[in-house]
């Protein structure tokens, strides 16, 4: 019956506290006076948080920190301002005795009481960028069903590691898991790769064609994490919406559509993600391209509302015959702005 005693209960194992805190059966049912989730900066507090560290950076490089170390400031204080991003990608990750050099392995660790059935899902959903079913879980990780994977996937939903959705037109047993913890897929890429290359591996990699492979995923991630800043920047903060993703059957089986905002005003966004250093051009390759996907869209999801391509790129379009073809554009500037 005090009322100066004041418990607060606070970890980075969210899963643990919410399983036995804030679920709890027994003494501490009902009887929280407030719940506050610590979650990831946005791009919009990491530029802030740089800023009042004095480190000068370009959003377009922002982006890059993000997609590869998240929005964890634990891990973007060890950037230092004299350094160039490339460089200090180098000194926390790939150097000998860098700072995060071990820190995938630890992560899990600090994180769940038995990590190895987590790692082998986390392992299995990186093998595909799509993401995966149950079933396809079960057989990549090469474990059983039961409620063993159920407990597991969702500790790694709750902690964030991992999302749960569903494709378009399909029900909530036929929900996809995928993995989208930028630092936990920059490990899984890039960590061995350590033992194989010099110290400066990230400096001389920026600059290659295979950079702007893993960048055009991670920065799908990105656009993953920043839906909020998306329906913002499309005017639409005040609209039902839902996310789901989509990828065609029948009409063409290469088509997918990683981001398919279907909303409550009888639109439906099918968002197309490009990454690229300067303007991105649609040339006709490309026109027919997405023009095809929103046909197949169309054809075989059987919608009845208007499906608008929308684009969202980190330069915008170059102007040509083809742009102007796009009714909605968004930059990599659209994805800073505040939630």
């Amino acid at each position: 019956m005090r009322k100066d005693v004041l418990l607060i209960i606070c970890g980075s194992a969210s899963s643990w506290i919410i399983s036995n805190i804030v679920n709890n059966t027994g003494g501490l049912h009902n009887r929280l006076t407030g719940e506050l989730c610590l979650r990831a900066f946005t791009l919009h507090e990491c530029e802030a948080y740089y800023r009042a560290k004095g480190i000068e950076i370009p959003r377009y490089q922002a982006a890059e920190a993000y997609m590869i170390f998240g929005g964890i400031p634990y891990y973007m204080d060890f950037i230092k301002p004299k350094y160039s991003l490339a460089q200090n990608v180098d000194k926390i990750f790939f150097q000998e005795n860098a700072p995060l050099r071990n820190e995938y392995e630890n992560l899990y660790r600090s994180l769940f009481r038995r990590p190895e059935g987590h790692l082998r899902v986390i392992e299995a959903l990186a093998a595909k960028n799509f993401g995966k079913t149950r079933d396809e879980i079960i057989a990549g990780a090469g474990i059983s069903e039961g409620g063993w994977l159920t407990k597991v996937l969702n500790e790694l939903v709750i902690s964030g590691f991992v999302r749960e959705y569903r494709a378009f037109g399909k029900k909530k047993r036929d929900s996809l898991y995928q993995l989208v913890d930028p630092f936990t897929l920059f490990c899984l890429r890039f960590g061995k790769k350590r033992d194989v290359y010099a110290s400066d591996f990230w400096l001389r990699y920026c600059t290659t064609p295979a950079h702007s492979s893993w960048a055009g995923f991670a920065f799908e991630i990105l656009c993953l994490l920043h839906i909020k800043q998306i329906r913002n920047a499309l005017g639409i903060s005040g609209v039902m919406t839902e996310v789901y993703s989509w990828r065609s059957k029948y009409y063409d089986p290469g088509a997918q559509i990683d981001l398919v905002i279907d909303r409550g005003d009888q639109v439906v966004n099918l968002c197309e993600i490009k990454y690229s250093s300067s303007e991105y051009i649609i040339d006709k390759k490309a026109d027919t391209g997405i023009r095809n996907k929103r046909a197949a869209f169309i054809a075989e999801t059987h919608t009845r509302k208007a499906a608008h391509t929308t684009m969202i790129t980190t330069y915008g379009l170059r102007k040509n015959a083809y742009q102007a073809g796009i009714p909605f554009e968004l930059k990599l500037d659209d994805l800073f702005l505040i939630n």
